[in-house]
């Protein structure tokens, strides 16, 4: 068992919302950037969100962006992820994922040291 686990998962309908926490246990998440990857069936993993150690940037992928909300609280030592308006496409295991450097987001994409299990979003048409 990794120092990330990520909770929240489940079955909605095309246009609903989920939320996914990701919390550590002995691992301050305020150290890292930290995100959230998804994996389809059949697909590679993908990189669906970034945000910097202190919260004040973020990134998205395209396929999300303006319907996905990525945040953090490190007092909490939580990471979330608001998913808005779902797809089908959106269908994936959902990993968190942290990256010991740098502390911000690179526009090439995270490289990330840790990985959660991950949680499984599907989504219905």
């Amino acid at each position: 068992q990794g120092p990330l686990v990520e909770s929240g998962g489940g079955s909605v309908q095309a246009g609903g919302s989920l939320r996914l926490s990701c919390t550590a246990s002995g691992f301050t998440l305020g150290y890292y950037a930290m995100g959230w990857f998804r994996q389809a069936p059949g697909k590679e993993r993908e990189e669906v969100s970034c945000i910097s150690s202190s919260g004040s940037s973020t990134n998205y992928a395209g396929s999300v962006k303006g319907r996905f909300t990525i945040s953090r609280d490190n007092a909490e030592n939580t990471l979330y992820l608001q998913m808005n308006n779902l797809k089908p496409e959106d269908t994936a295991v959902y990993f968190c994922a942290a990256t010991a450097l740098p502390t911000t987001c690179p526009v090439e994409g995270m490289l990330p040291n840790w990985w959660g299990k991950g949680t499984q979003v599907t989504v219905s048409s």
